[in-house]
């Protein structure tokens, strides 16, 4: 039982990550039709900034925010400079192009700062754990389940209570309407993508807090596996984005504890059969959107 518990916990630190992440493509997606690969380097760049903040000696309380807000400019910039001219083009064109903004990023990684893994200063604390009720649970851990509560919280009250919350959500549901309804596409589609790199920094300081290094192509991975979690949840649909995070955080935990030793090498696949077998039963999604709802797969 203690072990079910222990590895619940462990689940729920990395299936927050995968929320977070998966919110954030959920967010442009939703808005713009627009899977944004170049998400992941997103992750890279506030992982950067904590680490040239922890060489500059600067506190880890003050190098988070700032670790938060570089990919928010990064993501705005993104969406100016690469998304906004292509904004009216087909959806393979976003596509190429958010994969051309994520190879030029990777390499501007490695040739202006390092190919290689770069370590990262984190507060001793983080390497600590606590004892809880019998359970032995890592600080960073527990850090990235409050953390990710607090987040999709405040992205719950943001959504519902602000402004520019509520025309994203209009803007989701039928933007072609909510333009009619005096609603700048502009502001709507920057606000997203700052929400979108919001996200993204929030996980990647998560990320980093729980491996201490960063390289060219941290984000990869985790938002290779975030995209997963989107169509899992119900691609567009911001609670299905949650959903089908903290599901494949489950997935993922529960395989590599209680699968047999000889099964190990197969983890990654049956994690992925499960997936299928989800989408097979629930092909919108486990909560599909709501202009998804009426369509039939």
């Amino acid at each position: 039982m203690d072990l079910i518990l222990q590895q619940t916990v462990n689940a729920l630190a990395l299936g927050g990550t995968y929320a977070l992440l998966a919110l954030g493509l959920a967010v442009v997606f939703s808005i713009m039709g627009l899977i944004n690969f170049a998400h992941g380097e997103l992750m890279t760049i506030a992982g950067y900034v904590l680490m040239y903040c922890g060489l500059a000696g600067i506190p880890f309380a003050v190098s988070v925010p700032l670790a938060v807000l570089a990919p928010m400019l990064a993501a705005m910039a993104m969406e100016r400079v690469a998304f906004r001219p292509v904004r009216n083009a087909s959806g393979a064109t976003m596509l190429v192009t958010s994969f051309a903004v994520a190879m030029i990023l990777q390499v501007l990684f490695q040739n202006l700062i390092s190919a290689r893994s770069q370590p990262v200063i984190l507060p001793d604390a983080l390497s600590q754990s606590v004892t809880i009720g019998g359970l032995i649970i890592g600080v960073n851990k527990l850090f990235a389940i409050l953390a990710t509560i607090v987040m999709l919280i405040a992205l719950e009250l943001f959504m519902k209570k602000q402004k520019h919350g509520i025309a994203m959500r209009a803007a989701a549901e039928d933007f072609a309407i909510a333009r009619l309804m005096g609603i700048r596409a502009n502001t709507v589609i920057s606000a997203a993508f700052a929400l979108s790199g919001l996200l993204a920094g929030v996980a990647a300081v998560l990320w980093v807090s729980q491996r201490a290094s960063v390289d060219p192509l941290m984000g990869f991975t985790p938002v290779l596996k975030a995209f997963i979690a989107a169509i899992l949840g119900g691609l567009g649909s911001l609670r299905g984005a949650v959903a089908g995070g903290f599901v494949l955080g489950f997935i993922e935990v529960f395989l590599a504890a209680f699968l047999p030793s000889a099964w190990q090498e197969f983890r990654e696949p049956i994690g992925l059969s499960l997936v299928v077998l989800i989408l097979i039963l629930r092909p919108n999604g486990l909560i599909p959107a709501a202009t998804l709802q009426a369509q039939k797969v």
